[in-house]
């Protein structure tokens, strides 16, 4: 037999059928009760005097039926009074910096003798220490208008392109508090870019920017969560400042931190996407929802506030809202990077120059379309204009003094260099590079002017005056003369022969001629 519970209007009606002079049985019959339970709550208004003659009221019904329902209180089982003599100790495993989980308790308990089951155990730190004990829901008012939005990622389904190819499809949701009006936003990326574009679409569907907007914790907008100190995403902070209005975020798994957005997830996806043929034009999806965020969920009767969504914000919302943007937000992508020793940090797949102080910092980089700005802390380092992938910016003031020439591989520097250390190191030197290609022989010219540092203009620009003469271009074969004229110079000096340092190089450079004249002789005349 299954039980039935007596409430308070079947206790007031067996009192005034009693009143009425209905038997027992027949009040039984005619309401259904078991004939035994009609006698106990007859029996309990005799013994109180309450029939015949009383009025039957609530307070009376209530009175005969808590003074029939009153059970006395069961004694605790031995399990019960067991744990209750282990009070502290499971305090103290379940509470504290480190608590134990409830299984490991048992087990404890088990092994020390204390058999009860693992049921028992959680009924009685629920009961009677409040472990994990739900506190009640408490509704909160809705905010003032205009004041809060609230936005959630959602996944929908897969859609089919053209050539067969599926693809999940995310929406983007924004619905504000106070008139419930949505906005949905579809995207196949959950990137800072996609969500700055869909808020700013929302911004323009509502006609104003919320003041304050509650976030949900994924990556693009919350780069660290946390329950009192979260990290918003630099680059969607930026966006945030730059609309106007304070980004919240909501606790992970807490969905009633922003329950006005949470719950529509699921209605979208039913109401919206499901059964519908939506190719991955991306364009034509989001033309389809926000036509139906007007047409659909903006025109219906919403649940909780019973009001239509569109109609309240229209009148009582929209003229509270921020104004909304004209221009699309340049979302700009902060980095870190490590500036080499040449003196360049890479950014995008592009190469930018920073001054030398900072080789080996690690620097704060921020582009977007058109700039690039690098920060050591609150410092500006340097700014750039973007470049292609692949590209370069140098500024030739980042280099040392007199080493931009070196770094940038100047050809005229080079030249001009060279042809301040002598006439035919100057002619040498441009015979070098005199060729389609003249980047292949800086490193000769290079090695050229170190010659003259270290073993002296005079005997490099003889050797040079030679090596022209001959057409020899090696600027090693010059380095190899210099090296066996030092090596004769030092023999000489240990042996005690003085050699005058031009006595090697004395001769004129038409002495060793080899070509023949290209001026006619008269015959005869060499034998003179």
């Amino acid at each position: 037999m299954s039980f039935r519970e007596i409430t308070m209007q079947d206790v007031s009606e067996v009192l005034r059928r009693s009143q009425a002079g209905q038997s027992a049985r027949r009040i039984a019959r005619e309401t259904g009760l078991d004939r035994k339970t009609v006698g106990r709550y007859l029996a309990e208004a005799r013994s109180q005097c309450l029939v015949p003659a009383t009025v039957v009221s609530e307070d009376v019904a209530r009175m005969v039926g808590m003074a029939v329902q009153s059970r006395p209180l069961l004694p605790p089982s031995t399990a019960w009074q067991t744990l209750a003599s282990h009070r502290e100790r499971l305090r103290a495993w379940l509470g504290g910096n480190d608590p134990l989980r409830l299984v490991r308790v048992h087990e404890l308990l088990v092994r020390e003798g204390i058999n009860v089951t693992y049921s028992t155990l959680r009924r009685y730190v629920q009961r009677e220490l409040g472990w994990r004990k739900k506190l009640p829901t408490v509704r909160l008012p809705d905010p003032p208008p205009g004041l809060e939005a609230q936005i959630d990622f959602g996944l929908m389904g897969t859609v089919t392109d053209a050539d067969g190819k599926t693809r999940r499809l995310y929406v983007l949701l924004v619905t504000l508090s106070w008139s419930r009006h949505m906005f949905v936003w579809p995207t196949f990326h959950q990137t800072t870019e996609e969500v700055c574009a869909g808020l700013d679409a929302a911004w323009r569907f509502f006609g104003g920017v919320p003041k304050h907007v509650v976030l949900d914790n994924a990556t693009a907008m919350v780069m660290r969560a946390g329950r009192t100190d979260p990290t918003l995403n630099r680059s969607f902070a930026e966006y945030a400042e730059a609309r106007g209005f304070f980004a919240d975020t909501a606790r992970v798994r807490h969905p009633k931190d922003k329950a006005r957005v949470e719950n529509q997830v699921p209605y979208v996806r039913e109401r919206w996407f499901a059964g519908e043929s939506l190719l991955s034009d991306i364009t034509a999806i989001r033309r389809h929802a926000e036509s139906w965020c007007r047409e659909v969920a903006g025109a219906r009767v919403h649940g909780t506030t019973r009001r239509v969504p569109r109609d309240v914000y229209e009148a009582e919302e929209r003229s509270q809202m921020l104004p909304a943007p004209t221009k699309p937000f340049d979302v700009p992508c902060w980095s870190t990077a490590k500036v080499h020793p040449d003196h360049h940090v890479q950014v995008q797949k592009a190469l930018y120059s920073v001054p030398t102080r900072f080789i080996g910092k690690t620097l704060d980089i921020r582009s977007d379309r058109s700039t690039v700005r690098m920060y050591l802390g609150m410092e500006l380092v340097k700014t750039h204009a973007r470049k292609a992938p692949g590209q370069r910016s140098t500024d030739v003031n980042d280099f040392p003094p007199g080493k931009a020439a070196w770094a940038l591989r100047d050809v005229d520097a080079v030249l001009r260099a060279a042809g301040t250390r002598g006439q035919h190191v100057g002619e040498y030197a441009a015979r070098l590079v005199a060729g389609p290609l003249p980047w292949l022989k800086l490193r000769q010219a290079y090695g050229l002017l170190r010659l003259c540092e270290r073993y002296g203009e005079d005997r490099v620009n003889a050797l040079c005056a030679r090596a022209l003469a001959f057409g020899v271009l090696d600027v090693r074969r010059i380095e190899g003369m210099l090296k066996d004229a030092r090596r004769a110079e030092d023999e000489a000096v240990a042996d005690g022969r003085v050699i005058p340092l031009p006595a090697r190089f004395a001769r004129d450079a038409s002495a060793f001629t080899t070509r023949p004249s290209t001026t006619s002789e008269p015959e005869g005349a060499r034998h003179e």
